[in-house]
């Protein structure tokens, strides 16, 4: 072998750039983190050829004194930290002393800057070379001007990895939308080759929030947003989740920040996943756009050079916390709040020329074409009325029944008798109408009154705002699941002794780690003991789980307290079971359902959580507003 001996600052600093640079969006990363940590207000960018030929970023920050000027460029020289105390909490984006050594290595680096108070500006350069960086004067306003020239120019090997320029600029426009999500108090401008790509307002409003949320990732992500904020334990979270319905195929559309900080984790993407677990469509992704704040010292952010990873003191409270959370969030989720939701993004608009209400309140105005009217006599009764109140039916279910006074069984039997063996018409059954409820003045209920049943599928139903068609098999799906989850769940879990016990060999990590979370394990329904270095004994399972596979879910449970620390393997295989048991109780396509019937179907999907999603994450139910129905017959144009 050679000679040991040191690297060249050149060769060093080369080195270190290929893992801080990695292409254009890496070098904006690295100036827009120095630009908001010097307190800037207002950020301009410019870009030519993806970022290759120019990386232009002007801020007005506090800016860099001329003694401080050289130091800029040097590696391992940084004003945000002095000591391991300071390293333990940092609240900088930016930290490690190297981005501007590392990107004045491969590319030909001009920095001008003026610090706060001083009469004048002053500029240093570098090429790509071990040489003394030369400070002059210059004109500059307040704050700091960065150029970077020729990317890669002295290392041809690296440019040619990069892609077309048009490829390049779409990373750094990713990343600008990161910064300017996590910073709503900060101005950006964004062009490329002389154009205006995106020119962003300080933001301090809600309303100037969901503005830019919306132009950044798009008006539907914000029609379909569930507002969020909880806080315990020292930890708030903050944001907005998209409904399950609103789902992607890909993971394109999630940003999560921590005390501001965008980061990727595994922890938290699993702590999503599992609050989306229920609803989500298989294969599908969530939207979300989240801020975990919490205390700077409980959080290390020195774990990656690009500092995209995290690694939290408590991992598990953390878990728990973003669980918990998004999962209370997305089931207090009602058809009332989408409606509303609708409503304030301006889904619904004013009838020109038309009393809409009036023309719905008048079921007499068929008389006058000569059509039968059979207008029943029951009357609508808002919510909290009791249930002989609400329905006449027999085999109707009150939807304000709790798991706890009426039985799992009593409800199956009950939707199962939906169908009478009568054949009475429709018509003479007692039923509601929209038009009855609006004539006397009442509100209607969100889903509204159902007014047909089309092909023994969908439930047609009125509301205030238009059309609401209803996959009845998919809803009281949810409905039935819903309820046998809570009926379970508020007894105690039945387990089971198994007759011979169950030896798994395992590794001696595994080993160890069921030895340390034993207690835990017990808690859900698992009793195993350790009885060798690689040897575990399983003696009682949940009784529900007696026909699983037993060695495969203590491998699972095992394997998920030690990537995350904690598992809900026992709590997904229990709710898998009744999932299937609620599909097959549920009421069945081409069933033919009479109008109180359907009308009790949809009050309790409007009592039901998650009723917008059935159990395998398929919607529910949809909405066409006048104005939606207005444009497919072309009325008021």
């Amino acid at each position: 072998m050679n000679r040991i001996q040191i690297l060249s600052p050149r060769l060093a600093n080369q080195i270190a750039a290929g893992e801080v640079v990695e292409r254009p969006s890496s070098v904006v990363k690295e100036l827009l983190e120095n630009a908001l940590d010097a307190g800037s207000a207002r950020i301009e960018l410019d870009i030519e050829a993806g970022g290759v030929k120019l990386i232009r970023l002007k801020d007005d920050g506090s800016g860099i004194s001329e003694v401080d000027l050289p130091l800029s460029l040097s590696r391992h020289a940084t004003s945000k930290i002095t000591s391991l105390d300071d390293l333990e909490a940092v609240a900088t984006l930016g930290f490690r002393g190297e981005a501007l050594a590392s990107i004045s290595s491969v590319a030909r680096l001009e920095l001008t800057s003026r610090e706060a108070g001083a009469d004048q500006a002053f500029k240093v350069s570098a090429e790509g070379r071990d040489m003394l960086p030369s400070v002059s004067p210059a004109a500059h306003p307040q704050g700091t001007t960065v150029e970077v020239r020729d990317l890669f120019f002295n290392t041809p090997a690296r440019r040619k990895f990069l892609r077309t320029d048009k490829t390049e600029f779409a990373h750094i426009e990713e990343v600008v939308k990161r910064q300017a999500l996590s910073r709503f108090d900060v101005g950006f401008t964004l062009r490329h080759n002389q154009r205006v790509i995106h020119q962003l307002r300080p933001a301090n409003s809600q309303l100037e929030q969901e503005r830019r949320i919306a132009q950044l990732c798009g008006t539907e992500f914000m029609l379909n947003a569930v507002v969020i904020d909880h806080e315990a334990a020292g930890l708030r979270i903050r944001g907005w989740v998209a409904l399950p319905t609103f789902s992607r195929s890909q993971a394109d559309l999630q940003y999560f920040f921590v005390n501001q900080r965008v980061i990727r984790d595994k922890l938290v993407a699993h702590a999503i996943k599992q609050a989306y677990r229920d609803v989500l469509y298989h294969g599908r992704h969530p939207a979300f756009v989240l801020y975990l704040t919490l205390d700077p010292s409980v959080v290390d952010v020195n774990v990656h050079p690009t500092k995209h990873e995290v690694r939290f003191r408590d991992g598990r409270l953390v878990h728990d916390f973003i669980f918990r959370s998004l999962h209370r969030a997305l089931a207090d989720v009602r058809p009332q709040d989408r409606l509303e939701g609708a409503v304030a993004a301006g889904e619904v608009e004013a009838a020109s020329g038309d009393d809409r209400s009036s023309l719905m309140a008048m079921p007499l105005a068929q008389q006058a074409l000569g059509l039968p009217v059979n207008v029943a006599s029951a009357s609508f009764e808002p919510a909290g009325a009791t249930a002989s109140e609400y329905l006449r039916s027999p085999g109707a279910i009150y939807p304000g029944a709790s798991a706890s006074t009426r039985s799992i069984q009593d409800q199956l039997r009950g939707y199962a008798a939906l169908h009478p063996e009568s054949g009475e018409s429709n018509n003479d059954r007692s039923s509601v109408s929209y038009a009855e409820a609006a004539g006397e003045g009442k509100v209607a209920p969100p889903l509204g009154f159902a007014v047909a049943q089309l092909h023994g599928i969908y439930i047609l139903a009125q509301n205030a705002q238009g059309l609401i068609v209803v996959d009845m098999h998919a809803a009281h799906e949810r409905i039935t699941y819903e309820r046998m989850k809570q009926a379970f769940h508020s007894q105690t879990m039945s387990v089971q002794p198994l007759l011979v016990p169950l030896s798994v060999s395992v590794s001696q990590k595994e080993a160890a780690l069921a030895e340390e979370f034993q207690d835990a394990l017990q808690q859900l329904g698992l009793v195993i003991e350790r009885m060798g270095p690689q040897l575990l004994m399983l003696r009682q399972i949940p009784v529900m789980l007696q026909q699983a596979n037993s060695e495969q879910l203590v491998r699972d449970v095992l394997s998920d307290l030690q990537v995350h620390g904690s598992s809900d393997r026992i709590e997904s295989f229990i709710n898998e079971l009744l999932a299937t048991m609620a599909c097959h109780g549920s009421v069945r396509a081409n069933r033919v359902l009479t109008i109180p019937e359907m009308n009790a179907l949809l009050r309790d999907m409007e009592a039901t959580e998650r009723s917008g999603q059935c159990n395998h994450g398929r919607p529910t139910w949809t909405m066409l507003t006048l104005s939606e129905l207005d444009k497919l017959f072309l009325r008021g144009r």
